[in-house]
């Protein structure tokens, strides 16, 4: 029986690049875009029956219509997301919560629908911009540090399942999420941008060997595992009954905390 899988934002960049990859891994797949044309093109390039479901994934009806697919895959590969280039103060409010329900509100419900199965293999687009923190673009940032919490917590709830689970941490690739963005690729160093046809090998390498999270440019995994030990270094005083020593002030009249 012939495997199938789901990809998001399947129309062009990494999406359009993981299509043509599972297909040649002999996937089935669904392509799900919302640009009917550009996914018609892709189906007929792809030597696996592939089906077109156009979606737009920030309307919650188009989202419930996805979901209801995800238990006919094995394979879901949550890659919808946009990006917004924008200092918060100056930003269009509309703009903010399209990207919040993309890649917040639709990769939540997408990835809660598949999680359910307790099966498969999911993957999760997340970013390399968590770690960076780029100003002009917190709420991209911000999600993308979404998706790469939730991918951690819910791989933890779901240990010990039939359910493989992988965040892929992408850094520059050269799709079209920067100029829809505002923030023009040409103006990236070309140095730090990946090829989108890199990226996913080497985001697939990265399943292949196991992994939770892949940072595709990384050079020593070891790296990560360090910057993880750092953070869970921080667990056993994140939570007391008393504040830190630093924040007790004595001897100032008002004050409520003491010694």
């Amino acid at each position: 029986m012939t495997s199938k899988a789901l990809i998001t934002g399947a129309s062009a960049g990494l999406g359009a690049a993981y299509a043509d990859r599972l297909a040649k891994r002999g996937h089935d797949l669904i392509l799900v875009a919302r640009g009917e044309d550009k996914l018609r093109e892709l189906a007929a390039r792809l030597p696996v029956d592939a089906e077109v479901l156009v979606a737009d994934l920030t309307v919650p009806a188009d989202v419930e219509r996805v979901a209801a697919r995800l238990g006919e895959v094995d394979v879901f590969v949550n890659n919808a997301g946009m990006s917004y280039a924008s200092p918060v103060a100056d930003a269009d409010p509309a703009e903010l919560q399209r990207v919040i329900d993309l890649n917040v509100s639709a990769f939540t419900r997408l990835a809660q629908a598949f999680a359910a199965r307790r099966q498969g293999t999911l993957i999760n687009i997340a970013s390399v911009v968590p770690i960076l923190h780029l100003e002009g673009m917190a709420a991209y940032t911000a999600s993308k540090a979404y998706a790469l919490t939730f991918t951690q917590v819910l791989a933890a709830e779901l240990a010990g399942t039939d359910m493989r689970i992988q965040a892929v941490l992408p850094g520059a690739v050269g799709t079209e999420l920067w100029d829809k963005s505002g923030f023009p690729l040409a103006n990236l160093d070309p140095e730090i941008v990946m090829p989108i046809a890199d990226a996913v090998d080497a985001a697939l390498a990265g399943l292949d060997a196991g992994e939770l999270i892949t940072i595709l440019s990384l050079p020593d995994a070891a790296d990560w595992e360090a910057y993880e030990a750092a953070r869970l270094a921080l667990v056993p005083n994140m939570s007391r009954r008393r504040p830190a020593e630093r924040y007790l002030v004595s001897d100032l009249p008002g004050t409520a905390l003491s010694r």
